[in-house]
Protein backbone atom coordinates (compact mmCIF):
# COMPACT_ATOMS: atom_id res chain seq x y z
CA UNK A 1 0.00 0.00 0.00
CA UNK A 2 1.32 2.96 -1.09
CA UNK A 3 2.67 5.37 1.89
CA UNK A 4 -0.27 8.30 0.80
CA UNK A 5 -3.34 6.47 1.17
CA UNK A 6 -2.85 6.91 5.01
CA UNK A 7 -3.26 10.23 5.09
CA UNK A 8 -4.82 12.14 1.66
CA UNK A 9 -7.18 11.40 -0.89
CA UNK A 10 -5.88 11.80 -4.59
CA UNK A 11 -6.63 15.41 -4.67
CA UNK A 12 -5.82 16.64 -1.21
CA UNK A 13 -2.42 16.51 -0.23
CA UNK A 14 -1.99 18.53 3.10
CA UNK A 15 1.37 19.27 4.66
CA UNK A 16 0.61 16.32 7.16
CA UNK A 17 1.26 14.22 4.44
CA UNK A 18 4.61 15.64 3.40
CA UNK A 19 5.68 15.30 6.85
CA UNK A 20 4.56 11.67 7.45
CA UNK A 21 6.36 10.88 4.31
CA UNK A 22 9.71 12.62 5.29
CA UNK A 23 9.38 10.33 8.77
CA UNK A 24 9.07 7.40 6.63
CA UNK A 25 12.20 7.86 4.76
CA UNK A 26 14.21 9.13 7.79
CA UNK A 27 13.53 5.59 9.78
CA UNK A 28 15.43 4.40 6.43
CA UNK A 29 17.69 6.38 5.89
CA UNK A 30 20.36 4.66 7.84
CA UNK A 31 20.35 1.80 4.96
CA UNK A 32 20.42 4.30 1.50
CA UNK A 33 21.47 7.38 3.14
CA UNK A 34 25.04 6.18 1.73
CA UNK A 35 24.18 5.88 -1.58
CA UNK A 36 22.18 8.90 -1.54
CA UNK A 37 25.30 10.66 -0.48
CA UNK A 38 27.59 9.16 -2.88
CA UNK A 39 24.78 9.64 -5.90
CA UNK A 40 24.83 13.58 -5.20
CA UNK A 41 28.82 13.88 -4.95
CA UNK A 42 28.89 12.21 -8.79
CA UNK A 43 26.13 14.54 -9.86
CA UNK A 44 28.37 17.61 -8.44
CA UNK A 45 31.47 16.24 -9.82
CA UNK A 46 29.51 15.45 -13.05
CA UNK A 47 27.38 18.07 -13.88
CA UNK A 48 27.55 21.11 -11.97
CA UNK A 49 31.62 21.06 -10.02
CA UNK A 50 33.71 23.83 -11.37
CA UNK A 51 36.90 21.55 -13.44
CA UNK A 52 39.31 24.95 -12.40
CA UNK A 53 38.23 25.43 -9.19
CA UNK A 54 39.59 23.46 -5.79
CA UNK A 55 37.52 20.57 -4.30
CA UNK A 56 35.75 22.52 -1.67
CA UNK A 57 36.01 22.10 2.19
CA UNK A 58 33.09 20.18 4.17
CA UNK A 59 30.60 22.80 5.58
CA UNK A 60 28.40 23.04 8.73
CA UNK A 61 24.91 21.89 8.98
CA UNK A 62 23.41 24.91 11.29
CA UNK A 63 20.28 24.97 13.44
CA UNK A 64 17.45 27.19 13.14
CA UNK A 65 17.76 30.64 14.05
CA UNK A 66 14.08 30.26 15.63
CA UNK A 67 10.65 29.17 14.95
CA UNK A 68 9.42 29.85 11.43
CA UNK A 69 6.61 32.38 11.43
CA UNK A 70 6.15 32.98 7.63
CA UNK A 71 5.22 35.45 5.37
CA UNK A 72 4.84 36.22 1.68
CA UNK A 73 8.12 36.92 -0.22
CA UNK A 74 9.30 37.31 -3.66
CA UNK A 75 11.99 35.64 -5.68
CA UNK A 76 13.26 34.66 -8.98
CA UNK A 77 12.57 31.41 -10.99
CA UNK A 78 13.70 30.55 -14.56
CA UNK A 79 10.02 31.81 -15.39
CA UNK A 80 10.30 34.99 -13.86
CA UNK A 81 9.53 36.58 -9.93
CA UNK A 82 7.38 34.05 -8.32
CA UNK A 83 6.02 35.12 -4.75
CA UNK A 84 4.69 32.79 -2.02
CA UNK A 85 0.92 33.85 -2.90
CA UNK A 86 1.52 33.30 -6.69
CA UNK A 87 0.85 29.14 -5.12
CA UNK A 88 -2.18 29.80 -2.56
CA UNK A 89 -4.54 26.39 -3.44
CA UNK A 90 -0.89 24.20 -3.13
CA UNK A 91 1.23 22.59 -0.13
CA UNK A 92 4.49 24.53 -0.33
CA UNK A 93 7.63 23.05 0.62
CA UNK A 94 10.87 25.24 1.55
CA UNK A 95 14.15 24.25 1.70
CA UNK A 96 17.52 26.32 1.60
CA UNK A 97 20.54 25.66 0.32
CA UNK A 98 22.63 26.17 -3.11
CA UNK A 99 24.08 24.49 -5.89
CA UNK A 100 27.81 24.03 -4.91
CA UNK A 101 26.70 22.08 -1.52
CA UNK A 102 29.17 19.35 -1.25
CA UNK A 103 26.71 17.02 0.58
CA UNK A 104 23.80 18.40 2.88
CA UNK A 105 21.70 19.35 -0.36
CA UNK A 106 21.84 16.59 -2.60
CA UNK A 107 20.76 13.93 0.00
CA UNK A 108 18.49 15.87 0.90
CA UNK A 109 16.49 16.83 -2.46
CA UNK A 110 17.39 13.47 -3.04
CA UNK A 111 14.91 12.35 -0.02
CA UNK A 112 12.45 14.54 -1.47
CA UNK A 113 12.51 13.31 -4.73
CA UNK A 114 11.68 9.87 -3.24
CA UNK A 115 8.90 11.57 -1.11
CA UNK A 116 7.31 13.38 -4.19
CA UNK A 117 7.42 9.87 -6.14
CA UNK A 118 5.18 7.87 -3.60
CA UNK A 119 2.42 10.57 -4.96
CA UNK A 120 0.67 9.90 -8.52
CA UNK A 121 0.47 12.45 -10.75
CA UNK A 122 -2.65 14.41 -9.60
CA UNK A 123 -1.31 14.38 -5.82
CA UNK A 124 1.84 15.80 -7.09
CA UNK A 125 -0.53 19.12 -9.18
CA UNK A 126 -1.15 19.78 -5.16
CA UNK A 127 2.43 20.37 -4.39
CA UNK A 128 4.99 22.69 -4.78
CA UNK A 129 8.97 22.38 -3.54
CA UNK A 130 10.92 25.98 -3.63
CA UNK A 131 14.39 25.26 -3.48
CA UNK A 132 15.78 28.79 -2.19
CA UNK A 133 19.33 29.33 -3.04
CA UNK A 134 21.20 31.40 -0.95
CA UNK A 135 24.25 31.47 -2.79
CA UNK A 136 23.43 34.13 -5.48
CA UNK A 137 26.93 35.02 -6.41
CA UNK A 138 27.35 31.70 -7.86
CA UNK A 139 23.82 30.61 -8.44
CA UNK A 140 22.53 32.10 -11.79
CA UNK A 141 18.90 30.88 -12.91
CA UNK A 142 19.93 28.98 -15.48
CA UNK A 143 22.02 26.69 -13.35
CA UNK A 144 19.39 26.17 -10.47
CA UNK A 145 16.64 25.75 -13.49
CA UNK A 146 18.93 22.45 -14.27
CA UNK A 147 19.97 21.26 -10.71
CA UNK A 148 16.47 21.02 -9.05
CA UNK A 149 14.81 20.00 -11.81
CA UNK A 150 17.73 16.92 -12.22
CA UNK A 151 16.15 15.69 -8.71
CA UNK A 152 12.68 16.33 -9.81
CA UNK A 153 10.00 18.40 -12.35
CA UNK A 154 8.37 19.69 -8.98
CA UNK A 155 11.41 21.09 -7.62
CA UNK A 156 11.74 24.81 -8.56
CA UNK A 157 14.77 26.55 -7.95
CA UNK A 158 14.34 30.53 -6.76
CA UNK A 159 16.43 32.67 -5.45
CA UNK A 160 16.88 36.88 -5.20
CA UNK A 161 19.31 39.75 -3.75
CA UNK A 162 21.02 39.14 -0.74
CA UNK A 163 18.73 41.72 1.16
CA UNK A 164 15.67 39.69 0.18
CA UNK A 165 17.20 36.39 0.77
CA UNK A 166 17.71 37.62 4.24
CA UNK A 167 14.64 38.76 5.13
CA UNK A 168 13.37 35.31 3.80
CA UNK A 169 15.41 32.84 5.97
CA UNK A 170 14.66 36.00 8.82
CA UNK A 171 10.90 34.87 8.14
CA UNK A 172 11.36 30.84 8.36
CA UNK A 173 14.52 31.10 10.72
CA UNK A 174 16.80 29.55 8.17
CA UNK A 175 20.57 30.33 8.82
CA UNK A 176 23.12 30.56 6.55
CA UNK A 177 26.61 32.41 6.39
CA UNK A 178 29.66 32.12 4.01
CA UNK A 179 32.68 30.55 4.83
CA UNK A 180 35.61 31.72 2.87
CA UNK A 181 38.21 29.46 1.35
CA UNK A 182 41.70 30.33 -0.33
CA UNK A 183 40.41 30.62 -3.81
CA UNK A 184 37.64 33.74 -3.63
CA UNK A 185 35.27 31.59 -6.03
CA UNK A 186 36.15 28.38 -3.82
CA UNK A 187 33.95 29.18 -0.75
CA UNK A 188 31.02 27.76 0.81
CA UNK A 189 28.21 28.40 2.80
CA UNK A 190 27.25 26.85 5.93
CA UNK A 191 23.25 26.28 6.39
CA UNK A 192 20.29 24.74 7.91
CA UNK A 193 19.00 21.75 6.21
CA UNK A 194 15.05 21.90 7.33
CA UNK A 195 12.09 21.80 5.74
CA UNK A 196 9.46 24.11 5.93
CA UNK A 197 6.03 23.16 5.30
CA UNK A 198 2.95 25.73 4.16
CA UNK A 199 -0.28 24.98 3.72
CA UNK A 200 -2.52 25.71 0.88
CA UNK A 201 -3.68 29.23 2.79
CA UNK A 202 -0.04 30.31 2.61
CA UNK A 203 0.05 29.62 6.31
CA UNK A 204 4.09 28.10 7.78
CA UNK A 205 3.92 25.23 10.42
CA UNK A 206 5.50 25.75 13.04
CA UNK A 207 7.77 23.04 13.49
CA UNK A 208 10.03 22.70 10.63
CA UNK A 209 11.11 18.78 9.57
CA UNK A 210 14.94 17.87 10.02
CA UNK A 211 17.20 15.61 9.13
CA UNK A 212 18.55 15.10 12.57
Amino acid sequence: MRWIQRWASPWRVTPETIRYLWEKLMQRYVLWGVILLLGGALLLVGLFWNPAGQEPAKHQVLSLQAKPTGGDFTLVSANGPLSLSDLHGQVVVLYFGYTWCPDICPTSLGMLSMALNELNEAEQEGLQVLFISVDPERDSIERLEEYSHYFHPKILGVTGSAEVLADVAKKYGAAYHRVEQPSETNYVVDHSADLYLIDRQGDAARDALSRH
